[in-house]
């Protein structure tokens, strides 16, 4: 089955290219295509792409309305959704194909780590793959992949600010359809971690996602999330 890689971002131009060139280095034998969906109107991520056979495209800012956008015009039998700061196992489409053809499982992700030595990063990577595999509800940055033509009847991508990921997988889950957790890491940059502090960001983290399983809603917590 032919995969579509579709990469929303925002201010990615230093970061693009270096993960183009890591997913050309994939080993797959299968066709695939990378699709670039840029929230910046003036699309500075895209202008700095250096490969012409990137798909890219500009779309209204919003991690769900970007992955939507691209999914639209994906031609792949399977999406497979990616942050800008991730990098896959090098078998990782393979891994994908395996899991999604037999029909059992309708989408999936990736176990996570952190692309670092610290054992603070180690244990939030760890306890991020527990959860995900006890809750059945992986976060996109856990390159999260699913069919494109059981995306398409669910809906895509419902347009909330905050938690789409999860919004998705409970969808899935709700309708009675299976998710895969594969045991094969996908690492991804602790950056952002390193920005915001890394007590603030994990308990910040932890409060919009408590609150979010309390019932509040995502747009209420897009507010919560920029006061925090």
């Amino acid at each position: 089955m032919k995969c579509s890689l579709i990469i929303p971002v925002l201010n990615e131009s230093d970061e693009i290219n270096f993960l183009i060139e890591h997913l050309y280095a994939q080993e797959y034998d299968n066709n695939y295509e990378i699709i670039v969906v840029d929230g910046d109107p003036k699309g500075e991520t895209i202008r700095a792409i250096q490969r012409k056979e990137v798909v890219s495209l500009i779309s209204p800012a919003g991690r769900a309305r970007q992955m939507n956008r691209g999914a639209a015009i994906a031609k792949g039998d399977i999406l497979v959704f990616l942050h800008a700061d991730t990098r896959l196992p090098l078998d990782a489409f393979f891994q994908i194909n395996q899991a999604l053809k037999e029909g059992q499982y309708v989408s999936g992700a990736f176990d996570l780590c952190i692309r670092s030595d610290r054992l603070i990063f180690k244990m939030i990577a760890y306890i991020a793959s527990l959860r995900s595999r006890l809750t059945r509800l992986p976060y996109g940055d856990q390159t999260i992949f699913i069919r494109k033509d059981y995306f398409n009847k669910i809906g895509g991508y419902r347009d909330v600010p905050l938690m789409e990921d999860v919004e998705l997988m409970r969808c899935i889950k709700e309708r009675g359809d299976n998710i895969c957790i594969l045991s094969d890491c996908v690492s991804t940059s602790p950056r952002r971690w390193e920005k915001e502090g890394i007590v603030y960001c994990t308990i910040r983290n932890w409060i919009i996602l408590s609150l979010y399983f309390g019932g509040v809603s995502p747009d209420r917590l897009a507010g919560f999330y920029r006061k925090l």
